[in-house]
């Protein structure tokens, strides 16, 4: 492709100059008559002398091409402003196109909604309904229990949780199971003031680094969520096909206006809060 940008910034010099100078027209047609001239002179010669007839005839088109050249060169001579200008106009498209060559950038719609939209619905009144519950012993398998021993006693009711963060998180539910393929699963949403500071006494750092009323939990605005594959809960993220979900998870939730805690310096990748306006950490919450 780069051998083309000359051809096309000759062709675009000579094809702007030819309709923007009469005069350069009127030499270069002068110079093609000069050129069919002395090809008219070499054929004549080349009948006279058999010997001859290629060099009579490329001595006549040497003889046209130069007097075309002469003309088309004292021309720009006398209107080198002009011609610059032309020459700078026309270039510039061709200069871009070199600076750009390796700058291609392709977008893919992956999702056919827009989140900022979906929330936008949600906003207008569409209301997001959470997932049947899990059985009891779903939560008690080695592998949940070895992650999470605590989690069997956890509560997962959907309506302890603030409307908002329920309606933004089932978003979030929403999005990594149509564009994503994962099916998510609640393991922990409102957590009392003594569960939380429970939690802290018993496990430290492996479940939590809060103490009672400096969590979201505590006011609904936080949820623990992990994943299903093939009907069983998947929490741990040494497992690969889960670390892709939470990468995922916490992108979705980050861009409908949840905090994840994958960023943390803890990392806890299953978790997502909300920062609803008003609620301050470590103020119980105006009883209603």
């Amino acid at each position: 492709m780069l051998i083309l940008l000359p051809v096309y910034f000759l062709a675009a010099v000579l094809i702007s100059a030819w309709l923007f100078f009469p005069a350069l027209r009127t030499t270069t047609l002068r110079g093609i008559r000069a050129c069919l001239h002395g090809l008219r002179r070499g054929v004549a010669r080349s009948t006279e002398r058999a010997g001859g007839r290629v060099g009579g005839l490329l001595g006549g088109v040497a003889g046209g091409v130069a007097a075309a050249g002469k003309g088309v060169g004292s021309f720009m001579n006398r209107h080198r402003w002009q011609t610059g200008l032309v020459v700078l106009v026309v270039s510039l498209p061709t200069f871009f196109a070199f600076l750009m060559r390796h700058n291609h950038t392709f977008v893919y719609e992956t999702d056919l909604r827009n989140p900022n939209v979906q929330i936008e619905a949600l906003l207008a009144g569409e209301r997001l309904v959470p997932p049947p519950p899990l059985p009891p012993e779903a939560f008690t398998t080695a592998e949940v229990v070895m992650v999470r021993p605590n989690i069997v006693t956890a509560s997962r009711k959907w309506e302890l949780l603030d409307a908002d963060f329920t309606q933004r998180l089932l978003l979030v539910y929403q999005i990594m199971r149509d564009q994503y393929g994962y099916e998510m699963v609640l393991i922990e949403g409102y957590r009392s003031p003594e569960r939380q500071q429970e939690l802290l006494d018993k496990d430290g750092p492996v479940v939590t680094n809060a103490g009672a009323w400096q969590s979201y939990h505590q006011y609904g605005l936080a949820a623990d969520n992990a994943f299903l594959r093939d009907g069983k809960i998947v929490i741990s993220e040494k497992d690969p096909w889960a670390l892709r979900g939470y990468q995922l998870y916490g992108e979705v939730a980050e861009r409908v206006g949840l905090t994840w805690g994958g960023h943390w310096k803890f990392a806890d990748y299953g978790h997502v809060e909300f920062h609803k306006p008003g609620v301050k950490l470590g103020q119980p919450p105006p009883q209603k």
